[in-house]
């Protein structure tokens, strides 16, 4: 069972660095018919895609300039790892 857990926060930690990937690679110009570039932003888009909507859909992120969907993605990601690690009993390293 602890297992399943180790894996599950493990995946987490891989969505998180594809986040974290697809935000630099904002940064920089580089061709989004990337293969490798593609595959992130097909990884990431489900879970950024609703956070940006619900964003939008307040009074104060209808008219932001910087998408803080990432943000709020890597706290909830990390707020879920502990929820799993607490159920299953797998301690987590952090850092």
């Amino acid at each position: 069972m602890q297992l399943i857990g180790i894996a599950l926060v493990r995946l987490l930690d891989v969505i998180i660095f594809a986040i974290l990937i697809r935000v630099v690679v904002s940064w920089i110009p580089v061709s989004r018919n990337n293969a490798f570039i593609r595959l992130v932003y097909q990884v990431t888009e489900p879970i950024l895609g609703p956070i940006r909507a619900l964003i939008q859909k307040s009074e104060v992120g209808r008219n932001m300039m910087i998408d803080f969907s990432p943000i709020i993605a890597f706290l909830l990601i990390q707020v879920v790892q502990r929820i799993i690690a607490n159920a299953f009993g797998v301690g987590m390293i952090v850092g």
